[in-house]
């Protein structure tokens, strides 16, 4: 199977710009790479001081390329409406003819108070229900069908989301390995990304562990490894990789770095 490759950009100060961003991946469709994607969050601990929302980036990024895939990697979807999150998805997704990668998971409060600085949600627990109940909204909303959930902490009640998304947006759950929730719930969609998982051997339990639990082995799956630019990758290709995400220090992050290693060509 090819390892494909992308660019995975915290959307800090000097990277904080969606026109910057825009270009960056313009020159990566044309350098061969085979997507981008980027942070979600609202606030940072220091020294960041400027960040970017990715949801107006993504829609530069999708102005910007013809073919290049790109997402958030990843949302904390406990953090986001459904419903509007609905809306953003199937309209980003027509937008590029199909290109958005949905990255989600649960976030953590502990890179700079995002959720307790804003009210928001910070037990983990809760923001795993949350993520269960956002999944089947939008798994739901994107099928064009009527929505009717009424679960704990959302409501819909018999609305149409239309037009729907040019495709199935894939849905990829990031997670702690070792935390056996995480891994089945990305098990029942289409790709996971293992935060903080440096080494090829852990890596290949995690591939071993979610294709047992998922239910048709033989359909398409991703599984995303990040790793910095110049890591061997061909042990992570053997354990199961399909993608590599070119990873960047948040706290030190210049254009000049990324674009020495977009030309430096993907995997």
């Amino acid at each position: 199977m090819t390892l494909r490759s992308a660019l995975w950009l915290p959307i800090f100060d000097e990277l904080a710009d969606p026109v910057i961003i825009a270009r960056l991946a313009a020159e990566a469709e044309e350098a061969g790479w085979h997507g981008l994607f980027v942070w979600d969050h609202v606030r940072w601990h220091e020294p960041v001081r400027a960040i970017a929302d990715p949801w107006i980036t993504l829609a530069a990024v999708a102005s910007a390329t013809e073919n290049l895939a790109f997402g958030p990697m990843v949302t904390p979807a406990a953090r986001r409406r459904p419903v509007k999150l609905a809306r953003e998805t199937a309209t980003l997704d027509r937008l590029s003819g199909g290109r958005l990668i949905l990255g989600a998971g649960l976030g953590s409060d502990r890179f700079g108070g995002e959720f307790s600085k804003t009210g928001d949600e910070v037990d983990d627990r809760k923001r795993g229900e949350m993520l269960d109940e956002s999944l089947e909204i939008l798994t739901a909303a994107w099928s064009g069908e009527p929505v009717r959930h009424h679960g704990v902490h959302y409501t819909v009640d018999d609305i149409t989301f239309l037009p729907r998304p040019k495709r199935p947006i894939p849905v990829w759950l990031a997670g702690f390995p070792g935390k056996t929730k995480p891994m089945r719930r990305a098990a029942r969609y289409d790709g996971f990304f293992p935060v903080h998982l440096p080494h090829a051997d852990e890596f290949a339990e995690v591939v071993e562990t979610i294709t047992a639990l998922r239910e048709d082995d033989k359909a398409p799956y991703d599984f995303a490894i990040g790793v910095p630019a110049g890591t061997d990758l061909a042990p992570y290709a053997r354990a199961g990789a399909t993608w590599w995400m070119a990873e960047f220090p948040w706290d030190d992050l210049s254009v000049d770095a990324v674009r020495g290693v977009l030309r430096e060509g993907p995997a």
